[in-house]
């Protein structure tokens, strides 16, 4: 609680004249008098300064206390964070750690609350994902297992044990009943809840880790990156692999759809975004340069914006259609592996290897969606180092005043 205290201003006690002739009395009076009107003037000037001073700082203590947080505070973590992912619909954060566990915390904006802890995994959960309707959990693990977990009673679902050969790094679900998972050696699996614990199709094209792997809301093709630097995709109609895609000189790390799903993007280890037109993943059609730290993950804000977490980091936002870099959404003492965006858009999360979680308001990205001015090359430095409103880094100049 803060507190304001007041000053008690004395008065001057009488005077006592010596007795004088009545000339020298008036002028003393007349003196007294004056210097009295001169002392309660300089008084009553001191009081309103500081009235008025005092009344400034009341007003700042009352705006820093009646200010609103526009994210939730950090989390911090016991242990390593080796992945995250919000609830679809309600305010929840799943939270993975090196040890096996999955946390559930209720955030707010005012207050993070653990809700429940499922102890799943006997070695390190690598992936989780809510189902679309958030009502069941997936998990993957280094101990080669899955697992499918009651999000509301934490009970076991479904447990497929030795899923893989070797540990398991990825996970999608593709719908209500069907979801995949690659490996560390660059094996996919497709399976059914509704079958049996036999995964429904398996195909290996892939000489390293399946890093990500997403599909459209047609679901007719499952995309799946490497760390051999190549795309594979699979007709998950036909259950047969549909494309190969020419290998990049570097590790391709993860995925992310824009514009209405017609544009896929691939981070690199490189720090480069490669983008591909929708049933031309054989070759990407555009290749945008980055800050040469690896990207560990993406997501898409909008259909026009994707933030990076970088190795470096930083949390980078930059815009595809024109191509610009818009600068540092948020930033973490060292490398940032996980980043996922709520329910509503309002806010992202992140986390890196110091066992924090930390929020980024994004909602100013409404406003700059539309950008008309491609990059210039000489400016590409200036971009990179931009830190936007949610950074908290802040900038002397404004730096979207050239956008429109």
């Amino acid at each position: 609680m803060c507190k304001t205290k007041g000053l008690d201003i004395s008065e001057a006690s009488d005077m006592e004249l010596e007795p004088s002739s009545d000339s020298s009395m008036e002028s003393s009076d007349s003196e007294v008098e004056i210097s009295e009107a001169e002392n309660e003037a300089a008084e009553t000037v001191q009081e309103e300064e500081e009235e008025e001073s005092e009344d400034e700082v009341i007003k700042a203590i009352k705006r820093e206390c009646e200010r609103k947080n526009d994210h939730p505070p950090v989390i911090n973590c016991e242990d390593f964070i080796t992945d995250i992912s919000f609830h679809p619909g309600s305010d929840i954060l799943a939270v993975a750690n090196i040890v096996g566990d999955v946390m559930f915390y209720k955030y707010s904006n005012e207050e993070n609350s653990l809700q429940n802890t499922l102890e799943l995994h006997t070695k390190a959960c690598r992936d989780i994902e809510f189902s679309l309707d958030g009502e069941r959990l997936f998990s993957t693990s280094k101990d080669r297992t899955i697992m499918l977990s009651d999000v509301e009673t934490g009970k076991l679902i479904k447990f497929y044990e030795d899923a893989h050969e070797v540990p398991v790094y990825s996970l999608t679900v593709i719908d209500e009943n069907v979801f995949a998972t690659g490996d560390d050696d660059g094996t996919v699996k497709l399976w059914d809840t509704r079958q049996n614990d036999r995964p429904v199709y398996k195909t290996k094209r892939n000489d390293d880790y399946i890093s990500d792997m997403v599909t459209n809301e047609s679901r007719k093709y499952l995309l799946c990156s490497s760390g051999d630097g190549s795309l594979t995709t699979i007709d998950l109609e036909k259950r047969a692999i549909y494309m190969q895609s020419e290998d990049h000189d570097d590790e391709l790390t993860c995925l992310g759809l824009f514009r209405t799903e017609t544009k896929l993007l691939a981070g690199s280890g490189k720090g480069k975004l490669y983008l591909y037109n929708w049933d031309e993943f054989g070759l990407f059609s555009d290749a945008f340069p980055g800050p040469k730290a690896a990207i560990n993950a993406l997501i898409p804000i909008t259909e026009n914006i994707v933030v990076t977490a970088g190795e470096d980091g930083n949390l980078r936002a930059t815009h595809l259609f024109p191509h610009r870099h818009l600068g540092i959404v948020g930033q973490h003492d060292i490398s940032v592996e996980c980043v996922d965006i709520c329910n509503n858009g309002t806010f992202i999360a992140s986390s890196g290897h110091n066992n924090e979680i930390k929020f980024w308001n994004v909602q100013y990205f409404e406003t700059i969606e539309k950008v008309s001015q491609k990059h210039k090359k000489h400016e590409r430095k200036k971009e990179l180092a931009n830190n936007l409103p949610s950074s908290k880094v802040k900038n002397n100049a404004e730096f979207f005043s050239d956008m429109a």
